[in-house]
């Protein structure tokens, strides 16, 4: 008989089950439902039958009913009682990230997992999702209807609006990840705990900003393609969380920049081995990819801004002049951004950073301004927008160079064979946060 243990006023309700001991891996598998009355029992009845017959784990399903107004709560209470391996959560307020959010931190297992109620996802990939887990190789493993060898069935639509989604996050937040929202997900409960208090979201896009936070500190992803097809009483307003969720990945990118996504109580991996004492290894969570992702974000927006910069100045001062005042005002914003976001953790002081970045704006700048003063050598008299998109092209080729120099010389990796875990990640310079 599952205990329904009624907390103070404003908790959630939760079944308190007692583990016993001596077991290697618990696993908890939440079950978010909202007004699902006549698709919990199928779906309990299913996922049962698939643990019992293949799941080699201690295993336990959380149903977490999210202020339904149908009878729900009380068809999964009366499962409940048929199975003490079944406990119940009831919460008064709606929204997929709440629930996951509360089953996670209440949960008692080793490794928390979740899944839709539709059972969208065929159970055949619940134990390649947690093994990685148990063994202790990943973090966190996410089912994915993108990756190589899955198989879906779902309309064109979703389709589309899937595929254009996760490429939007992975272009702008330099992910490897190929499929965010999924509803199939496991990760080990030490560390996700830390990762909940750093996530805002307690709606859809709950799980796409957890695993941005997760990619971002370093931690491990794992993919696992499924099988999946679609339900087609899908109650998700696509369009409206589509715009919730890129306001997310705006807030979530401004959240690194500030530094406030670096979440400093994770449980840390050693440092893996290098065949040469002296080789360097990336810093965490700063992959190639991401670099040069958000580096060329921030050379976008800087290029940009130069150019207008340069437009304006120009009315009333020579070219070298204009593009002078132009380049210092926007190369110092251009170096403390980079610090701050595409190669945070790496580097020294940010004394000797900004100096470096002097010297580089030295380069830079002379590259630049050679492109102006030979311009009136080949063309007579060039107009004021010639000489801007001769600007803009000398300064997409200096980009290239300086993120080059940047990753090279000024952005060192600092953590070397033998080095304490996360040591780059905490090595932040001061004044980054």
């Amino acid at each position: 008989m599952v205990v329904m243990a009624r907390q103070r006023q404003g908790a959630p309700d939760i079944s308190v089950r007692r583990w016993p001991v001596g077991r290697t891996a618990t696993v908890d598998v939440v079950v978010p439902v909202y007004n699902e009355e006549r698709a919990l029992p199928g779906c309990l009845r299913v996922l049962r039958s698939y643990l019992d017959a293949q799941f080699p784990f201690e295993w336990t399903i959380t149903v977490v009913d999210n202020a339904s107004t149908d009878r729900v709560l009380e068809v999964a209470r009366q499962l409940a009682e048929s199975d003490d391996r079944v406990r119940v959560v009831h919460l008064d307020r709606k929204g997929r990230g709440h629930a996951l959010r509360t089953a996670w931190e209440h949960s008692d297992a080793d490794v928390v997992v979740y899944m839709d109620v539709d059972l969208s996802t065929s159970l055949d990939a619940l134990l390649p999702l947690v093994v990685p887990l148990v063994n202790g190789h990943s973090d966190i493993a996410i089912g994915s209807r993108l990756a190589p060898g899955a198989r879906t069935v779902r309309s064109p639509r979703r389709e589309v609006i899937s595929r254009c989604y996760n490429t939007m996050i992975r272009l702008t937040h330099g992910v490897r990840f190929s499929d965010a929202q999924c509803g199939f997900k496991a990760a080990r409960t030490e560390v996700i705990r830390p990762l909940l208090a750093h996530v805002r979201d307690d709606g859809w896009f709950f799980d796409t900003e957890l695993l941005l936070l997760a990619d971002y500190n370093g931690l491990r992803v794992y993919e696992v393609p499924v099988d999946w097809v679609e339900d087609l009483d899908s109650r998700v307003r696509i369009v409206s969380t589509a715009m919730t969720d890129v306001r997310g990945l705006v807030r979530v990118a401004r959240a690194k920049l500030t530094g406030a996504a670096q979440v400093r109580d994770l449980p840390r991996r050693p440092a893996p081995r290098c065949a040469h004492p002296d080789a360097v290894l990336p810093a965490r969570g700063r992959t190639l990819g991401w670099q040069l992702a958000a580096f060329g974000l921030i050379g976008l927006l800087s290029t940009a801004a130069t150019a207008v910069l340069y437009a304006l100045l120009r009315s009333w001062a020579p070219p070298l002049v204009a593009n002078l005042v132009a380049l210092v005002l926007v190369s110092v914003l251009n170096t403390e951004a980079n610090r701050r976001l595409t190669f945070a953790g790496t580097g020294g002081s940010q004394q000797r950073v900004h100096l470096q970045g002097l010297v580089l704006f030295a380069l830079y700048y002379a590259f630049t301004s050679g492109a102006l003063l030979v311009l009136p050598e080949l063309v007579a008299r060039p107009s004021r927008w010639l000489e801007v998109t001769v600007l803009v092209a000398a300064s997409a080729l200096g980009t290239v160079g300086r993120f080059l120099l940047l990753r090279r010389w000024v952005f060192t990796d600092s953590i070397r064979a033998g080095a304490q875990p996360g040591a780059a990640a905490d090595a932040v310079p001061e004044g980054a946060l």
